[in-house]
């Protein structure tokens, strides 16, 4: 398994950086990184905000080939160019096989690629963009009804792709039903990177996750991140951490 993974790490070229007090490399994550490992399925980026999981994930989607606001290796519009400098500065190592497919989905910019998506259809004759996404134009969707039309459709297997907390417009039970799908996928030869917020999308089995906090990058378990013990225990005695919170 470990020779048909599409991206085995991804180097941190510490040596090359000229200063480690200005931004991306003061991010807490790029403290101690020298590299990642990633499982030949699924990897999990997670922390809180700010300690730069998505910073990381952009520049490794980056150095992939893809867009940086998102989209597929052909997507190459650009509605601000806002990504850092981190991309120069790593180094990806692949496995042998090369993948057939791959996708960037990030939820700040998922908006944009619709948009860039109708830009397209409306110069190309023949097969429409949009019909490697269910046929369904993603603005005349919900968010969510647009994201999950895009794992459905357009992620055709044997294929890298990149999330970028997937999980903002979906609801908890489009959550489950994203791991049936990321789980369809995974049996078809694909592999995934993913910075998510939520424990249900983390909790996919044999993944590693990775936890960002400010003392570096750590690998976990999903019982042993803050984000589950958070959860669990708001659910667990909801009615005294609601009266801590609302009453000081």
């Amino acid at each position: 398994m470990f020779n048909s993974q599409y991206i085995r790490s991804v180097q941190f070229k510490r040596a090359e950086v000229p200063s480690f007090k200005k931004y991306p490399f003061n991010l807490p994550s790029l403290k101690t990184l020298d590299e990642l490992s990633f499982h030949p399925n699924v990897t999990f980026l997670i922390g809180e905000n700010g300690m730069g999981k998505s910073t990381l994930l952009e520049a490794i989607a980056v150095s992939l080939g893809f867009n940086p606001e998102g989209g597929s290796i052909n997507f190459n519009f650009s509605t601000f160019d806002s990504h850092s400098a981190l991309t120069d500065y790593l180094k990806l190592i692949k496995g042998i096989e090369k993948p057939k497919d791959g996708f960037f989905l990030r939820a700040e910019s998922f908006y944009n690629v619709a948009s860039n998506i109708e830009e397209m259809d409306r110069e190309v004759r023949g097969r429409r963009v949009i019909d490697s996404f269910g046929g369904v134009s993603l603005h005349e969707q919900s968010h969510g009804e647009a994201f999950f039309a895009t794992f459905l459709h357009r992620f055709g297997g044997n294929g890298i792709y990149i999330l970028d907390e997937p999980e903002a417009a979906l609801s908890p039970l489009r959550q489950m039903s994203m791991l049936t799908r990321i789980h369809d996928l995974v049996n078809e030869n694909s592999q995934f990177v993913i910075a998510t917020h939520s424990p249900i999308i983390m909790a996919y089995p044999d993944a590693k996750i990775f936890e960002f906090t400010e003392e570096g990058i750590k690998e976990s378990t999903l019982e042993e991140t803050n984000h589950y013990w958070i959860m669990k225990q708001f659910f667990d005695d909801k009615d005294r951490i609601l009266h801590h919170l609302l009453n000081g």
